[in-house]
């Protein structure tokens, strides 16, 4: 005979919720109260209280001002902070805003932060060959410190001094929808000094940083950094984030291995004008590249205004570049710091330019040349470099921005230049350049040539199209 079934017990059971529900509402609306883990701040005190009970959920209520920084260990425990409050930096505060030191665990989500520059923040230079940037920048918006399993989505963060969010040696890193918005530091000379946006660096591996917005920066808007001794950055994406009004680059991608860039979008690279760091060559580049960088893509992206370089392959091995678009057609005066469409390099002495695939990239506009290449093994197929030689050099040194190595004057007016050393001497040999378009002031004549003692005979040319404007 099959039992009964009975609802007797269901009226206390749900009169026991319905309490605890009304008893957990009515904790939330007082502060620092602490139930099941939850607790809403409105003081940087509270804040501080709720981390040491190891809250699990804590909600910024209001606008709080954090004059002490706030510090989340390995001792905190998994942690969510969300809210729509905001977290807002003293006017004394000279330490992140939020920083995590080994914790692991952590989300951040929804709320706002607010730094403290101003016109009297310290003007300060790069920190030292042997410093990561987190020993050195240290008014910044977030600061992971080497820490696991953070994510930080959909928070704002402007005015920050130095970087919006700075990641160091950290592992399973997840940035998402991140707003950030007038920040960075500058020199002594007054012009960027690389801060303002986001930096992973010193070998974080596993990180995201994906549908971000980053505007009106005074340096590098995304990259990756490890100095020379530091492990190198490895599997990351940077993709689909949105870039605007930066004085450095856009995106760079320093001393690191598997790194995807992809479908990132952007414009007026290099702007304004007197940020853009002249002294030391920091010339802006939409998609950069710096160190060891191997097993890295650089796919689909796409600028707009670039005063610049569209491409920087210093350092750049093993990898591709297909299928990215920079479009600087405007007056020629918009453009002071045009340089080459994609330039290779080769500072890091370790490193040998070698096996990199560059197809189907349109380039338009470029103060010298469209593609300045060394190294060996390189397969450069349809792509199209239009609008080449704006500067309108011709080798002899009578225009002032073409006054340069006069000793090999294709170097600046060529469509395709393959040279003989860079930052330092290279082989360049056994490349493959097929399919690609050239136009451009005097291109017809100077389409793809050598420097002395490089031999058009060592490459496979064929199938190009060279035209004059």
């Amino acid at each position: 005979m099959r039992k009964k079934l009975t609802t007797a017990g269901t009226p206390r059971v749900r009169g026991e919720a319905c309490a605890a529900l009304l008893l957990l509402l009515a904790c939330l609306a007082s502060e620092g109260c602490f139930s099941n883990g939850i607790v809403r701040v409105t003081s940087e005190e509270a804040f501080q209280r709720a981390l040491q009970r190891k809250a699990r959920f804590i909600i910024i209520d209001g606008d709080i001002t954090v004059r002490n920084g706030l510090v989340l260990t390995g001792e905190t425990g998994p942690v969510e902070i969300g809210g729509t409050g905001t977290l807002r930096a003293s006017p004394g505060l000279s330490t992140a805003v939020l920083r995590l030191a080994g914790a692991a665990q952590v989300i951040l989500r929804d709320f706002e932060i607010v730094g403290n520059r101003s016109a009297d923040s310290p003007k300060v230079g790069l920190p030292p060959w042997n410093a990561s940037f987190a020993q050195f920048s240290k008014r910044n918006g977030i600061l992971v410190e080497g820490s696991s399993d953070v994510r930080i989505e959909n928070v704002t963060i402007r005015n920050v001094a130095d970087f919006a969010v700075l990641v160091s040696g950290g592992r399973l890193i997840h940035l998402e929808g991140l707003k950030i918005e007038d920040s960075g530091g500058q020199n002594e000379r007054g012009r960027n000094n690389t801060t303002g946006g986001i930096l992973i660096e010193e070998g974080t591996s596993d990180f995201q940083v994906k549908r971000c917005t980053l505007r009106r920066l005074t340096g590098n808007a995304i990259w990756t950094h490890s100095n020379a001794g530091s492990p190198r950055s490895r599997r990351g994406r940077i993709t689909e984030n949105r870039i605007e009004d930066v004085a450095r680059d856009a995106i760079q991608v320093g001393h690191a291995t598997g790194i995807r860039v992809e479908n990132n979008t952007g414009a007026r690279i290099g702007y304004p004008f007197e940020l853009v760091d002249v002294e030391t060559d920091g010339t802006p580049v939409a998609l950069d590249t710096a160190g060891d960088v191997d097993h890295t893509v650089y796919l689909s992206n796409t600028f707009h205004d670039v005063n610049g370089e569209c491409i920087n392959l210093d350092g750049f091995h093993d990898g591709e570049v297909r299928g990215n678009v920079c479009e600087s057609p405007g007056d020629f005066t918009l453009y002071p710091h045009a340089h080459y469409g994609i330039l290779f390099g080769n500072s890091d002495p370790n490193v040998e330019s070698r096996n990199v695939v560059i197809a189907d990239n349109r380039i338009t506009g470029t103060g010298y040349g469209g593609l300045f290449l060394i190294g060996t093994g390189h397969t450069v197929t349809g792509n199209r470099f239009l609008m080449v030689n704006r500067s309108r050099c011709t080798g002899d040194g009578k225009i002032a921005r073409c006054n340069y190595a006069l000793e090999e004057p294709d170097m600046l007016r060529s469509g395709l230049y393959l040279a003989r050393r860079a930052n330092r001497d290279s082989v360049t040999r056994d490349n493959l350049i097929r399919g690609n378009e050239f136009q451009g002031f005097g291109t017809k004549r100077w389409c793809i040539t050598a420097a002395p003692g490089v031999r058009l005979a060592d490459n496979r040319i064929e199938d190009n199209t060279c035209a004059d404007e």
